[in-house]
């Protein structure tokens, strides 16, 4: 069975988030008077395996594990290595702060994790208490290396946020240049209540504009392999790459492939969309089968809409949806 829109598109990714709990509380990720999901509300982890084993049914290559931060529930070690064993074939990759995870990355090299998504959006430690509350800059910077030195490829991921990290564009390209891993700035994107403000847009254009000052950004060119969201550019000289995610000034709406499904099971077709589909009560309801949980989904994907359209009935003073990140997972 494959995933199809009503426009189209296949779907073949699934962006799972394991857990809303962080060691971290990001300025653009979670509002001042957030709550955590209870804990009964979140799916555990035979369900979350459930929804993997139906997705690798309906065509989905592609597995996101996220949070919060995932590496702080507990067992989810052992969760990466079932997974791996049920479906060598899928392409699984985590989403992870990096804070914690230093020591366990052998063992994730062992269960045979490839590849890691490291968020970090500052290289200046004042910088990084300010936007993280936690100084943790150098456990960061050591998982990064600990990770390439595994062999365990490295991608980081940097919210640009202009008043914020914008005087570090030259440190990171630098920092990419000294590396094999892709540098990747996300343009900022208001979610919830309370997250820094539209004042901070940094778009990916200027980036780029402000980036060449430093080095020459040469453009990767995409193939059908490499459809993802980031224009990639190769750095001359350098060991590494720099990446630039436009979800709000050029997006990519007519190639979106990707669901997310949150830690407490609603599945969200589209990141500026606030439907969603309840899919808890169905994984714990006896009566209700695999097979009504497939149409289910099918029925939410064929509904996808273009994330595009939903941005421009949004005020400017609006932000992209009106759930906050840390309960969509990241």
């Amino acid at each position: 069975m494959i995933l199809t829109d009503k426009i189209g598109r296949d779907v073949s990714y699934l962006r799972l988030s394991v857990t809303d709990r962080c060691n971290l509380r990001c300025v653009y990720c979670v509002t001042k008077d957030f709550k955590f999901i209870p804990h009964p509300e979140i799916l555990r982890y035979e369900e979350m395996l459930r929804l993997i084993d139906l997705a690798a049914t309906m065509n989905i290559k592609k597995l996101r594990l996220t949070g919060g931060e995932p590496f702080a529930r507990r067992g989810f070690m052992g969760f990466v290595a079932e997974i791996m064993q049920r479906h060598e074939d899928m392409d699984l990759r985590i989403t992870t702060n990096g804070t914690t995870i230093e020591s366990l990355v052998p063992d994730l090299k062992k269960i045979g994790v490839k590849r890691l998504n490291i968020s970090l959006d500052t290289l200046d430690r004042k910088t990084f208490e300010e936007v993280t509350g936690k100084d943790h800059l150098d456990d960061v910077l050591n998982t990064i290396s600990a990770c390439l030195s595994a062999g365990i490829k490295v991608k980081i991921n940097a919210v640009a946020m202009k008043g914020v990290n914008d005087k570090e564009l030259g440190s990171f390209i630098n920092f990419a240049k000294e590396n094999p891993l892709d540098m990747r700035f996300i343009e900022f994107m208001p979610m919830g209540d309370d997250t820094k403000s539209d004042n901070n847009f940094w778009s990916a254009d200027e980036i780029l504009e402000q980036g060449q000052q430093f080095a020459n950004l040469i453009p990767v060119k995409r193939t059908p392999e490499n459809r993802g969201p980031a224009r990639m550019y190769t750095i001359e000289g350098g060991k590494g790459r720099l990446g630039l995610i436009s979800p709000v000034s050029s997006h990519f709406c007519g190639t979106c492939n990707r669901l997310r499904i949150t830690s407490d099971g609603h599945l969200r077709t589209c990141l500026f969309s606030d439907k969603t589909y309840r899919l808890r009560n169905i994984l714990r309801n006896p009566a209700l089968g695999d097979d009504f949980l497939l149409r289910v989904i099918a029925a939410a994907t064929r509904d996808k809409p273009l994330g595009y359209h939903l941005l421009e009935s949004r005020s400017g003073s609006e932000g992209v949806c009106e759930t906050q990140m840390s309960a969509i997972g990241g």
